[in-house]
């Protein structure tokens, strides 16, 4: 079982870490961008995706941005804006698929689901599957074989806070509804009073590696999010070697939404050079930051 605790002192006594970079958006005005992507090749430019976000709401959309220079970063003009929240990228058969968080505010609930689109063109979307209402961090990833692997997150019954399910399909035209609430939950995962996703799916030669967060309440209610990887055995659906990569204090000082935020790493994506991996991160929900780490998946 993933104890969140037993990890972080894990990464405490072990990690190396190195300095972390701010980054900084041009274009948005007095909005915040947080919960970033990593990096991604579109028609021969090189993007981010981020949620915009005024500091006191969470009306988000997600923006696309160039680096104009090191560690800063322009909107791009012509983008489209899709009204979603944390935006996560990846590839099925050579096409970019963006994918968010949509939520609907009612009075003092909000319902939310999953929404992936193609990216036709950086101003045109078309839109490719809608998940359930009450799930985040639905994540799909084309694997070496080009069968797809769909990572699942349900809460209530099924996954109390926020656990981790698997399923794999042929092609998306099988990605159903039905596909994603009978995905059968991974093993040896989190405890019922704590919870976490994926946010990244990467197939590196023959094993498939999963960036993610983990999650806990504090007794004053106070969230705290962490940056996670492991091993996912497929098809199987084994979790192995959990290790948490990152904290908030591994990064430089910064304002959060909220005070019960402020602890608060959420993956955004990782990039992978031999020993070394960058991780990208929203912070504190009010900010983004890199950090170089040791590579996780080796």
């Amino acid at each position: 079982m993933i104890q969140i605790n037993e990890l972080l002192e894990k990464h405490r006594i072990h990690s190396n870490r190195f300095t972390p970079k701010k980054l900084t958006f041009i274009g948005v005005g007095d909005k915040d961008v947080y919960n970033i992507t990593a990096s991604f090749t579109f028609n021969d430019h090189e993007l981010l995706a981020g949620r915009i976000e005024s500091r006191h709401d969470e009306q988000s959309v997600i923006g696309f941005f160039e680096e104009e220079k090191e560690n800063i970063w322009v909107m791009v003009p012509d983008a489209i804006c899709l009204p979603l929240q944390d935006p996560f990228v990846t590839f099925i058969d050579n096409q970019l698929i963006i994918g968010g968080v949509e939520v609907h505010f009612e009075e003092s609930k909000a319902h939310w689901r999953t929404v992936f689109y193609r990216l036709i063109t950086i101003s045109e979307v078309e839109k490719v599957f809608t998940g359930p209402w009450g799930m985040k961090d639905l994540r799909i990833k084309q694997l070496n074989n080009g069968q797809i692997l769909v990572l699942t997150r349900p809460q209530g019954d099924k996954g109390g806070r926020g656990k981790m399910g698997a399923c794999i399909v042929d092609h998306l035209g099988q990605l159903t509804i039905k596909a994603i609430d009978h995905a059968p939950l991974l093993e040896n995962q989190f405890s019922d009073e704590e919870w976490g996703g994926a946010n990244e799916i990467h197939c590196i030669d023959d094993k498939v590696f999963v960036l993610g967060h983990a999650a806990k309440f504090d007794d004053f209610g106070n969230r705290h999010y962490y940056a996670l990887t492991f091993e996912l055995k497929v098809p199987s659906f084994e979790i192995r070697s959990p290790k948490i990569i990152a904290e908030r204090k591994d990064f430089a000082e910064g304002p959060a939404k909220r005070e019960d935020l402020y602890d608060v790493v959420f993956s955004g994506g990782i990039e992978i050079k031999d020993d070394e991996a960058m991780l990208f991160a929203g912070i504190s929900d009010a900010g983004a930051q890199k950090i170089k780490i040791e590579n996780p998946f080796r």
